[in-house]
């Protein structure tokens, strides 16, 4: 067999500065013309697990590519545009993606990379990595906010801030309908209260007991979506300790009381 050579990029020559402005000219002139919903967020669409957004910069949605859409099982974007995070997330998530936008759009910060507590296709919570930048006008202000999430890879989850809460995750994922206690989940980790707060909170930018919280919640929507059991029924098998308390964090992360959320949803 013949040896293989290695390809190698041919020899460029050196343009000068005017050659340079005219082409940059010329790319401004073609993005012009060019159709702006054909632009090139539709490229995402192909991209299996990477999800695409871009917002104004008074946080309305204005491009979303279909898995994001699907997520939030809308059909198209007409279902999408003009909302903002307040109107298809919780409060509490939607008003942490709204902190980082700010941070974009006063100039604190030219980009964000971190990790984000979201919901895989099962519904259950998961990690993602978020890459927000800003968008610039013509003149370089800042007019709005782009960005990707996309869930990482084997060798990201074996990275020191995955691994040292990874094993809470797990447990309160496995285990959220049982009277879990924080010092409990620590302690099967190896870890102190005040450590894995702390992990958690850098990884996910929230407590571990709101994790708990949030995944309760969740799973008791798609109690009120896919079943006829009662409220108090739900509770119980997410691991709330009454009725009661299930409306107070269902209606503090939801925007809704269960009955109201169900009756919205058609179940």
């Amino acid at each position: 067999m013949r040896n293989a050579t290695p390809l190698k990029p041919l020899d460029r020559q050196q343009r000068s500065t005017a050659v340079i402005r005219r082409w940059k000219q010329q790319r401004d002139a073609w993005m012009t013309s060019l159709e702006p919903s054909m632009l090139f967020q539709r490229l995402f669409d192909h991209l299996p697990g990477v999800y695409f957004f871009a917002k104004n910069r008074d946080g309305h949605l204005m491009f979303a590519s279909q898995g994001l859409l699907q997520r939030y099982q809308m059909h198209d974007d007409s279902e999408f545009i003009g909302r903002t995070d307040f109107d298809i997330n919780p409060d509490t998530m939607a008003q942490a993606y709204v902190d980082d936008d700010k941070r974009l759009l006063a100039g604190q910060a030219r980009i964000i990379e971190r990790i984000e507590l979201w919901w895989d296709r099962q519904g259950m919570p998961d990690w993602f990595l978020v890459t927000k930048l800003p968008l610039y006008d013509r003149r370089g202000r800042v007019q709005g906010v782009m960005g990707t999430l996309r869930r990482p890879d084997e060798a990201e989850r074996r990275l020191p801030v995955f691994q040292t809460v990874a094993q809470a995750v797990e447990l309160i994922r496995r285990d959220f309908s049982k009277p879990l206690k924080i010092e409990d989940i620590a302690k099967s980790c190896g870890q102190s209260v005040r450590q894995l707060q702390r992990r958690f909170q850098s990884a996910f930018g929230i407590a571990p007991q709101e994790f708990l919280i949030r995944t309760r919640v969740l799973e008791a929507t798609k109690l009120l979506e896919q079943s006829t059991l009662s409220a108090n029924e739900i509770a119980t098998r997410c691991g709330f300790v009454d009725q009661s308390s299930f409306s107070q964090h269902f209606r503090k992360r939801i925007g809704s009381s269960p009955a109201t959320y169900r009756k919205r949803t058609g179940a």
